[in-house]
């Protein structure tokens, strides 16, 4: 039966599949490595970091139901055919075997057994760590049973206790006052737009490009079909989650900035947490928070292999098969995650600035998909939006890379011709320059 908006009891379970499919151990070391180097500043980082980490991805399920597409490569159609499978191929690789896939495996190698090995050995313990992980998750990828659907059901809840359990007794003795904590580097000139950029590391607006069609088939079993009506009610939903998460994001951030009073700024999110928790826990502690997370991230790595897989099955047009898909994205994760995570990020960095402001404008035209007559105008903004988002992908290129495509050459260029770009963001004038440009050739012709 057709209806026109969901129960509360209906809001409440769409919001829940929101945070289970976007709240992830990503989530969790972001936060907190900004916390630490935002120090006093948090607040302000915290805001941009929920814009993009939350706001964002929001927004991208809200587009899916509105443009009433079927998935990221029948939204991107609109720009060429071509593009579609640029952009759902640099999306699933990203969010898959190049980086989101190994970084479960990495993270939760992190806050784990890495805290009981010593430095020399690290390396061959996160091989052996990382075959044992991606073992386990290409057996359950090729023959999924109810077993990830019955831990997922007990995970989540006692995920967020223990995350609680930490937040209270950190904040009931905290290792510094925030006030006391001096930002460092973007945190210390421009806070927001550090959080902005911190939000990217989340990949949770790409997620929502590729995951958003469950939520909106979610909304429409409910019994809401019309377009505009699940846009509403995914957004509406959303809020629920959006409350959940910032809280959570905010308290992540004042954890890592409380930090600071006993420990430096560690390499990565995970060292973070991990310290955090063997302070206040000890050993003990440590243990129970490297299980949860083994069984999350394990639970994550699931789903990513089967989505991938089966999105590449369908791009190669069913000539491979999802098993052979399946075996494919599990070896190039296992192998991936083995460069380390604070590698994994830096090499995840220069594309999330390349696909983040194509994800972004190719959102905000299809939430207005119904206004525009002539789609030829998605064209017409990517275009526009690309070329400087090639600057920022070089700009974030990590050594030797950077310099030997002469980075120091487009930066200066960067920052000469495009407005925000020191700050990461010289995309959005030329966005804005593309979407004049589309609206005045789509009328003339």
């Amino acid at each position: 039966m057709k209806k026109q908006q969901l129960t509360v009891s209906e809001l409440f379970l769409v919001a829940s599949t929101l945070f289970g499919l976007f709240f992830g151990a990503g989530n969790i070391i972001f936060p907190v490595s900004m916390g630490q180097m935002a120090g006093a500043n948090m607040w302000l980082a915290g805001l941009g970091f929920v814009l993009t980490a939350i706001g964002l991805p929001l927004l991208g399920v809200a587009a899916m139901g509105v443009s009433h597409s079927d998935g990221v490569q029948d939204m991107s159609r609109h720009v060429s055919k071509g593009y579609s499978y640029f952009f759902t191929l640099a999306l699933y690789l990203t969010i898959g075997p190049f980086f989101a896939i190994p970084r479960t495996a990495s993270v939760s190698f992190e806050v784990g057994l890495a805290n009981f090995m010593s430095e020399t050995h690290l390396g061959f313990g996160l091989w052996i760590y990382s075959f044992i992980f991606f073992g386990l998750a290409l057996i359950l990828a090729l023959k999924p049973g109810k077993i990830l659907d019955y831990v997922g059901k007990y995970l989540n809840p006692a995920f967020l206790i223990m995350l609680a359990i930490i937040f209270i007794v950190a904040f009931i003795s905290p290792l510094s006052a925030v006030k006391d904590v001096t930002p460092t580097g973007e945190y210390a000139s421009a806070p927001i737009f550090g959080g902005l950029l911190a939000g990217y590391d989340t990949m949770d607006a790409l997620a929502s490009l590729a995951f958003g069609i469950i939520v909106v088939q979610s909304v429409r079993q409910l019994g809401v079909d019309e377009p505009k009506r699940i846009g509403m009610e995914t957004v509406k939903s959303g809020l629920f989650a959006l409350l959940a998460m910032a809280l959570i994001y905010f308290c992540l951030t004042l954890l890592g900035a409380q930090s600071r009073g006993g420990f430096a700024i560690a390499e990565n999110g995970g060292i973070a947490i991990s310290q955090i928790t063997t302070h206040y826990f000890g050993a003990f502690g440590t243990v129970l928070l490297a299980i949860i997370m083994f069984i999350a991230c394990l639970k994550t790595a699931v789903g990513l292999i089967v989505a991938c897989a089966e999105t590449f099955e369908s791009l190669s047009q069913h000539k491979i098969s999802v098993k052979t898909w399946t075996i494919v994205s599990t070896v190039i994760a296992f192998l991936a995650a083995n460069i380390g995570l604070n590698n994994i990020i830096a090499y995840s960095q220069p594309v999330l600035m390349l696909l983040y402001p194509l994800a972004i404008v190719l959102i905000l035209l299809a939430l207005f998909d119904s206004y525009i007559k002539d789609k030829r105008l998605y064209k017409w903004v990517t275009i526009f939006t690309f070329v400087p988002a090639i600057f920022d992908f070089v700009k974030s290129l990590p050594e030797p890379v950077y310099s030997w495509l002469g980075g120091n050459g487009w930066v200066a260029v960067g920052e000469t011709i495009f407005p925000f770009f020191t700050y990461g963001f010289g995309w959005i004038l030329p966005a804005i320059i593309g979407l004049i440009v589309g609206l005045f050739m789509t009328k003339q012709k």
